[in-house]
C-alpha cells in the first residue's frame, strides 16, 4: 500500500474510554507491581492505590486508534517507538470516562528498509473537562520506508556520561504480557508464539508501555514520595525487545532541577538497552 501523507493534520476521535478500578489494577500488576504479594502493593491494591498515569498512553496506542488512523501502513510491521507524556492535571480517580482526540501530526521517512515513523498527538480529558494529558505517541512502521516523505526531526535526550546514581532491579513474570489483554491490548505479538516467530521474534514479547509503567513506579517511589500526581513530563524511546521472564534494571541519573534521565536494561546483559533516551520531570 502507498503511504497517504494527505492525512497528516487530520484529527481523529473523540475516543471515549470508560475505565474502572479493574483496569487500573491490571495495569499495575502488568507493569510489575507486587510480584511477591507485598512489595509496591500500593500500585496494585485498591487500598491507597497509586494510580499509574502511564495507563493513559494505552488509549493512544490502542488497536482501535491504530486501525482508524490508517495511512497505508503494513499492520504486521507496526511497533511502538516512543512516548512523550505531558501531564496537566492529576489523574487520581479510580473510575470514570475519558475523552481523547488524536491528530496525525507527522509521517516521516527513515528510508527504504528502515521504516516510516508516525507521530500522533493526543489530548485526553476527564469527565469534568479537566485536561489530563498531552501525548506525542510515536510508531515505527518497519515495512513502509522509502515513500519520499520528510526526514524525522532530531529529538534525542542526552544521557549522562557517568555511572547511574540509582539502580532498581525488577522481573517480568512469564505471563506478564498477557495481563494487558485485560485492558484491551490485543496485538498478537504479545501472545501468539507462531505469529511472533513468523516475524523474527523468539517468542511473544512484553509490552513497551508495561516497561514504561515499571520505570515510572521506580522513579516515583524514589523521588516523588510515592505521589504519581507530581509528575509533569515522562518521555522515552523503546530501543529493544523485552520478553516475559526477563530480569530488568532501571538505571537513573539524578539532575539538579527536579528531573532525572533514565533507561531500562536487561539486568543480565546491561549492554542490551530496552528503553532509552528517557526523562522524567515533576513538581
Amino acid at each position: 500500500m502507498t503511504i497517504n501523507t494527505d492525512l497528516v493534520g487530520k484529527v481523529y476521535g473523540p475516543y471515549e474510554t470508560q475505565y474502572d478500578l479493574n483496569d487500573l489494577l491490571a495495569f499495575g500488576v502488568g507493569s510489575g507491581a507486587a510480584q511477591d504479594g507485598k512489595t509496591d502493593l500500593d500500585w496494585a491494591f485498591e487500598k491507597d492505590l497509586k494510580v499509574n498515569p502511564v495507563f493513559l498512553a494505552t488509549i493512544d496506542a490502542s488497536d482501535k486508534v491504530t486501525e482508524d488512523i490508517d495511512f497505508g501502513f503494513n499492520w504486521d510491521g507496526v511497533l511502538h517507538w516512543g512516548i512523550d507524556m505531558k501531564f496537566h492535571h492529576p489523574f487520581v480517580k479510580k473510575a470514570g470516562k475519558l475523552t481523547t482526540n488524536i491528530t496525525l501530526t507527522g509521517l516521516y521517512d527513515r528510508g527504504e528498509g528502515r521504516g516510516c515513523l508516525a507521530q500522533k498527538t493526543g489530548e485526553t480529558f476527564d469527565e469534568d473537562g479537566n485536561k489530563l494529558l498531552t501525548i506525542d505517541n510515536w510508531d515505527i512502521c518497519l515495512y513502509d520506508g522509502g515513500f519520499g516523505g520528510p526526514k524525522a526531526p532530531q529529538d534525542i535526550v542526552e544521557m549522562p556520561d557517568r555511572a547511574p546514581d540509582f539502580e532498581f532491579d525488577d522481573h517480568l513474570n512469564l505471563n506478564s504480557a498477557l495481563v494487558f489483554r485485560l485492558i484491551g491490548i490485543y496485538h498478537h505479538l504479545h501472545a501468539d508464539w507462531e505469529y511472533a516467530k513468523e516475524f523474527g521474534y523468539e517468542k511473544p514479547f512484553y509490552m513497551g508501555l508495561g516497561l514504561a509503567g515499571l520505570a515510572f513506579r521506580h522513579i516515583t517511589n524514589q523521588f516523588m514520595g510515592r505521589r504519581p500526581e507530581r509528575m509533569t513530563r515522562f518521555k522515552l524511546r523503546f530501543t529493544g525487545v523485552s520478553y516475559p521472564g526477563m530480569d530488568v534494571r532501571t538505571q537513573v541519573w539524578e539532575m539538579p532541577d527536579q528531573s532525572v534521565r533514565f533507561r531500562v536494561v536487561d539486568a543480565n546483559n546491561p549492554e542490551t538497552i530496552l528503553l532509552n533516551f528517557a526523562l522524567a520531570e515533576w513538581q
